[in-house]
């Protein structure tokens, strides 16, 4: 007999739940909203017992694995479905090489056939299959696991955009090919998921031929587009932390996460992951995350610039994008066709408004101008900074700040001008690397654009002090814009409730006067009595 008192158990560590941010959910460890709720459960029960085949799509990190993964486990549990999740993203590596995309979906559907489902037959047969070609080996597959389950099959397939030219092409047809034979020997229902709908696709063959996804899938019955969170489902998922840790949030933090994020996924969770735990004096839970708080969260967020967020810098670079983004800076107006405006929408980088066609948040609005005028940021050495934008009293002096930037102007704009990408919104772009380089973790700037708009208008807050200014770009064939600007900026400047506010218009005409002659300054007073600072460069 052992000398030594018996230990009592181990208590298990209690673990407190975080936000997600990356992966699908896992409800021990994050705080989260009823999958199946999001993806309208009840819809999809109705499309599958239709035998239907539909698409899923919705923009990255928005939920989609974790309401598709919930929706397995929901029919599996019903026990009148056999129901599997395969995701494909694997063979998006083998591009134009339609025998190893191929090769790659069939092991994974294997791979999760025997670990969902306990079945083996196509691990049994894999090289049998494979054998058939690439061009029937996939449709083999669907039709040995229909028929060696005792159940209709149901197949979510995740991240199907991802692949490219003939692999994708093999698998629409290929699917397309044994739609007749469901549901006992093919499934009864595939649900095709990723970022667009099939019918945006658009895949060209390797020799060249171009062939849009419709015509490759035209069995689709119903496009499904997971969205956003509401504002009553964002207070939902915060509230989740405040009643699992006593943490509040303030009404005025909700609002600055809701304009921010407007919903996106990831985002919410993001900012108040960052707020409650990426910030070490907040993780006591006794602080209340407050608007200054959750602001903070916002600028860190920013700074950190994630994967989920890098991918969106990464978007700017491609043409399609700078025809539908440039003129939001801009605020001329946009005619994008149809294909493009449907692919930014589709990537959730801009929401149609009642004004037109913006960022779909406030953290893109803020993140689109800081990331086109980096180069020019990086450019703006302190020594050109003068510091008498501040009074004696440390507060921001506008009109100081303004003679300011126009010194700049003067000396710098045209090379500066040169290292912004998207042209034609270079002049505001390189005001908006000033600002920026200048309140920088003193301050913070709130911009209101959409294409269309004529201007773009930007608020300046530091400290106590707010400045307004508004942007407008003269271009060939339109009328001198200091009348609009004026009463535009008078709107702008009774929305904010200040008496002042300065109208900057850059002159960038073919034949417009020469570069230092175009510089002048005036004050003028709008209808409403308010003074207006017109400064041209």
């Amino acid at each position: 007999m052992s000398n030594h008192p018996e230990l009592p158990e181990p208590k298990a560590a209690h673990i407190e739940k975080h936000f997600n941010t990356a992966g699908p959910n896992i409800a021990s460890l994050h705080y989260e909203l009823d999958p199946l709720v999001r993806i309208d459960q009840h819809m999809i029960e109705d499309l599958i017992a239709q035998q239907r085949y539909f698409v899923l799509h919705a923009p990255r990190q928005t939920g989609k694995t974790t309401c598709l993964l919930a929706m397995r486990d929901y029919l599996n549990a019903q026990e009148k479905f056999a129901a599997l999740y395969v995701n494909i993203e694997g063979a998006q590596a083998a591009r134009n090489n339609v025998a190893g995309a191929v090769s790659g979906m069939v092991s994974n559907i294997a791979r999760e056939a025997m670990r969902t489902l306990q079945a083996s037959a196509i691990e049994d047969q894999r090289e049998q299959l494979l054998a058939r070609g690439a061009f029937d080996a996939l449709g083999a597959t669907l039709q040995l696991l229909s028929s060696s389950v005792n159940k209709p099959v149901v197949l979510f397939l995740d991240e199907v955009d991802s692949l490219i030219g003939d692999s994708l092409i093999s698998l629409l047809r290929q699917i397309r090919s044994g739609y007749q034979n469901r549901p006992k020997s093919f499934p009864q229902s595939i649900v095709l998921c990723g970022i667009r709908d099939v019918r945006d696709y658009r895949m060209t063959t390797s020799d060249g031929e171009v062939i849009t996804g419709g015509s490759a899938f035209n069995i689709k019955a119903e496009s499904l587009r997971l969205g956003n969170f509401s504002r009553e489902e964002l207070l939902a998922l915060y509230a989740q932390h405040t009643a699992a840790t006593g943490q509040q949030f303030t009404p005025e933090a909700i609002e600055v996460a809701w304009v921010a994020t407007q919903g996106q996924p990831w985002l919410v969770n993001a900012l108040a992951e960052q707020a409650v735990w990426k910030t070490p004096e907040n993780r006591d839970r006794s602080i209340v995350i407050d608007e200054a708080k959750m602001r903070a969260a916002r600028e860190a967020l920013i700074l950190r610039n994630d994967s989920h967020l890098d991918q969106l810098v990464d978007k700017l670079k491609e043409p399609r994008v700078r025809e539908v983004i440039e003129p939001m800076l801009t605020g001329q107006i946009s005619a994008p066709n149809d294909a493009d405006r449907q692919y930014l929408l589709d990537l959730g980088l801009i929401r149609q408004s009642a004004t037109g066609l913006e960022p779909a948040n406030g953290i893109y609005t803020e993140v689109l101008p800081r990331v086109l005028s980096a180069t020019a940021q990086s450019f703006i050495h302190i020594d050109m900074l003068k510091s008498s934008w501040k009074g004696i009293d440390g507060r921001l002096n506008p009109a100081q700040f303004m003679a300011n930037f126009f010194a700049f102007w003067l000396a710098q704009g045209e090379a500066m001008m040169n290292t912004v990408k998207y042209h034609e919104a270079a002049p505001t772009l390189v005001l908006m690397a000033y600002l920026q380089r200048v309140v920088n973790g003193a301050g913070r700037i709130e911009r209101e654009y959409a294409a269309g708009s004529g201007r773009m208008d930007l608020l300046v807050v530091h400290n106590d002090v707010r400045m307004a200014i508004e942007v407008k770009v003269w271009r060939d064939k339109q009328p001198n814009p200091l009348a609009e600007g004026v009463l535009q900026l008078d709107g702008y400047l009774a929305r904010h409730a200040l008496p002042d506010g300065f109208l900057v218009i850059f002159d960038q005409r073919t034949h417009a006067p020469e570069w230092l002659e175009r510089m002048s300054v005036e004050q003028l007073s709008s209808e409403s009595g308010r003074s207006v600072v017109v400064m041209r460069g």
